[in-house]
């Protein structure tokens, strides 16, 4: 599979380069001598690295585009599906599912739908781990809602966690996206939230691993 680098983790991995290249410079230019610190430092320096390229690693494929599927809108594994109250702008009963984002999963959002943003908003809060009953509410996070062509409409919700405490997003209300489409960004992990109508069929279960743009959680 093809990848890239998200735009939001290039600057960090250039001054990373620059960091690590002058931190073991310095090891082999003061410590001549010390041949074990030198491979540490080396070591130490490439496995770091290579993690925090994974973090923001873009895989390219071709969306399989259906208006009548949700895909998932993350990678990462299903914790929740139930049936729930959505009262921020919805405010009926819709089937949530959610997906929580570990570190070493692909960062970036995906349109679950295709549609125009008929809502957004920006809410700041609090850090509670991503799995916390709370975190939907309280932690900081982003709501949108897609309007589909045939009026539905799908509310999603981007949550930072415990270490996720950089929220990205690219959308604006009246925007339209098609689906697959990149809407956000979420650093180091998360959980993203969906709502979808009453009469939705989840096609997933509880601690499946989803990936984003590809899986189908849900047929409408």
């Amino acid at each position: 599979m093809i990848m890239t680098i998200h735009r939001e983790g290039r600057t960090l991995l250039f001054v990373l380069l620059v960091v690590f290249f002058a931190l073991n410079w310095a090891i082999s230019y003061f410590l001549p001598e010390a041949t074990v610190i030198q491979n540490i430092g080396i070591g130490a320096s490439v496995i770091f690295y290579l993690i925090i390229l994974q973090f923001f690693r873009i895989p390219i494929f071709e969306v399989q585009k259906d208006p009548k599927n949700v895909l998932a809108p993350a990678d990462g594994k299903v914790v929740v599906i139930e049936e729930t109250e959505e009262g921020e702008y919805l405010k009926s009963r819709r089937k949530q599912i959610s997906i929580f984002m570990s570190p070493i999963n692909v960062h970036i959002n995906r349109m679950p739908v295709a549609g125009s943003v008929s809502y957004f908003k920006y809410h700041p809060g609090k850090y509670l781990v991503a799995w916390h009953p709370k975190s939907s509410t309280e932690n900081e996070r982003t709501t949108v809602v897609a309007k589909m062509n045939n009026g539905t409409e799908i509310l999603f919700r981007q949550i930072a966690g415990a270490l996720a405490r950089r929220i990205k997003w690219y959308v604006k209300e009246g925007q339209q996206l098609d689906q697959g489409d990149e809407f956000g960004f979420i650093k180091f992990g998360s959980r993203v939230d969906i709502f979808l109508p009453l009469d939705a069929k989840v096609t997933v279960k509880i601690g499946e691993v989803t990936k984003g743009g590809k899986t189908i959680i849900a047929e409408l």
